[in-house]
C-alpha cells in the first residue's frame, strides 16, 4: 500500500467516524463537535488531491466559522435538554423524510451508473495552466457571482440576527419576601 493510500484510508475512516457521530448523539454541542472532525478529515482528503486553497478554506470557514455559529446558537437557545422522540409534532415527517432520502439515493447511484459525475468543464473556467486556481476562483467569485456571494452573506447575517431574537426570553418576575414582584 502507498501512502497516498493509507492517508486516504485514514481519512476517510475519520469523515465516516464523524458523520455517524452527528447523527447519533444525543447531546447537540457533541454532535457539532463530531461536524468538526468530518471537517477536519475533508480537509486532510483535498491536501492529498493538492487542493490546498480548498482544504485551509474547509478548516477556516466550516470547521471555524460555521460550527462555532451553530455552537453559538445551541448555547444561545439553550438547547441542553434532550427532547422526547415518541411525540411526534408533525406525522408526515419521518414518511417523507425517507422518501426524499431514498430518491436522493436513487440520484446519486443514477449519476455514478452513467458517470454524469467527472469530466464535466468548469464553469468558471479552467483551474490548470499559467494561472494560479486561487486566482481563477478569486475573479469568478467577485465578477461572475459577486451577487449571490453577496447575498449569501446578508441571508447569514438576518439568520444570526433572528436567531438571537428570537431566543431572547422575557426577565422573569421574581417575588420577594413582601410578597411585592421584582423583575
Amino acid at each position: 500500500m502507498t501512502v497516498e493510500t493509507v492517508v486516504f484510508l485514514i481519512a476517510a475512516t475519520i469523515v465516516l467516524v464523524g458523520a455517524v457521530g452527528v447523527i447519533v448523539r444525543a447531546h447537540p454541542v457533541h454532535a457539532a463537535l463530531s461536524l468538526v472532525l468530518t471537517l477536519f478529515g475533508i480537509a486532510v482528503l483535498f491536501v492529498a488531491q493538492n487542493a490546498d486553497f480548498l482544504a485551509a478554506v474547509q478548516v477556516i470557514v466550516y470547521a471555524g466559522a460555521i460550527v462555532v455559529l451553530f455552537l453559538f446558537v445551541i448555547m444561545l437557545l439553550g438547547v441542553d435538554q434532550a427532547e422526547n422522540l415518541r411525540i411526534e409534532p408533525f406525522r408526515l415527517q419521518r414518511p417523507a423524510a425517507l422518501v426524499t432520502g431514498v430518491a436522493l439515493f436513487a440520484l446519486l447511484l443514477l449519476a455514478i451508473v452513467q458517470g454524469e459525475i467527472t469530466g464535466q468543464k468548469s464553469a468558471g473556467g479552467q483551474l490548470s495552466g499559467e494561472e494560479a486556481n486561487i486566482m481563477v476562483l478569486a475573479r469568478s467569485l467577485f465578477s461572475d457571482y459577486v451577487f449571490a456571494f453577496e447575498v449569501t452573506s446578508v441571508l447569514l447575517v438576518i439568520a444570526v440576527v433572528g436567531t438571537v431574537i428570537l431566543a431572547r426570553r422575557p426577565p422573569r418576575e421574581v417575588a420577594d419576601e413582601t410578597g411585592a414582584v421584582e423583575r
